[in-house]
């Protein structure tokens, strides 16, 4: 049996009855406050009574970690090599909101046997079971290992600021997503989040001179999903590694960070996106790292 059959043999098993939303949240460059929405998002998304997961895939930073200060025991290596079930490598961070570490196991997803591929994909489908929304925080910037999740997202929130080199690297990351093989601008939807803004119109008008450029030169999905004012309870809340939304829950950020959630909702409501859920989003992954063809 070759591995393609054996993977279309593996969604014969029975499956959860929804597939989770997967939400790729990632940036052109670091330090415009990805986690930070990633993070922020997911409180509000659980206030709002939605059972939300963040897988952070930011393997070299782990700023999920950073931001709930909290280090996991486990990571998605203890899954491929280690025979974990899913549930035990989930840790939590404030607010009880569940995450989990890829680590350095999405390193070796260009390397793994077919059993492997198996396992992963069987364990990936029970996160179908736990969350209604799985945030996926990704790497900064255009290499590799980010693309690839960038890639095989149906839904990708760019966060992205008013400064000149974040804008330009907003563009380059969408350039290098439209060039890469199999990116269908029809099943792929991009929100533009305008962070660190100093007042509503700013952040506007960095979505709207990011999408001058991309309607010249690019064919992209892409849409505001919202702005984040710049706010000094933001910088105290990281400074203390707590979310905002939980340490501040009446700021300005903390009320932006909630009118993300519901646009987010709100954009859910009149029904689902395509999603086949975290198993189907890694095995597009592992299709793109050529683990599985034909």
């Amino acid at each position: 049996m070759d591995q393609a059959q054996h993977l279309r043999n593996i969604f014969k098993n029975p499956m959860p009855r929804s597939a989770s939303r997967i939400i790729a949240v990632t940036s052109g460059k670091g330090g415009v406050g990805k986690s930070n929405v990633s993070v922020n998002l997911a409180v509000q998304l659980k206030k709002m009574g939605k059972r939300v997961l963040i897988f952070d895939a930011d393997f070299g930073l782990a700023n999920v970690e950073v931001m709930f200060g909290a280090i996991p025991k486990y990571n998605l290596k203890d899954v491929i090599w280690g025979g974990m079930a899913i549930r035990d490598i989930i840790s939590y961070g404030q607010g009880d909101i569940p995450f989990i570490s890829g680590g350095s196991g999405i390193l070796g997803l260009s390397n793994i046997s077919r059993d492997q591929i198996t396992l992963l994909l069987q364990r990936m489908a029970e996160l179908d079971e736990l969350a209604d929304i799985i945030i996926i925080d990704t790497g900064a910037g255009i290499s590799d290992a980010v693309m690839e999740f960038v890639s095989a997202s149906s839904e990708v929130i760019l966060v992205t600021t008013p400064e000149p080199s974040s804008l330009t690297d907003s563009y380059s990351l969408l350039k290098v997503m439209c060039a890469r093989p199999g990116y269908d601008r029809n099943s792929t939807a991009i929100k533009v989040v305008a962070n660190k803004a100093l007042t509503r119109e700013d952040g506007k008008n960095v979505y709207s001179r990011l999408r001058t450029v991309t309607d010249r030169f690019l064919n992209v999905n892409m849409e505001l999903l919202g702005v984040v004012l710049s706010d000094p309870a933001l910088e105290k809340a990281v400074m203390q590694q707590v979310p905002v939304s939980l340490s501040s829950p009446n700021a300005r950020s903390s009320r932006d960070f909630e009118e993300l959630a519901v646009a987010l909702t709100g954009d859910h409501a009149h029904g689902r996106h395509n999603s086949s859920g975290m198993a189907g989003m890694f095995a597009r992954l592992l299709n793109r790292f050529g683990q599985i063809s034909g």
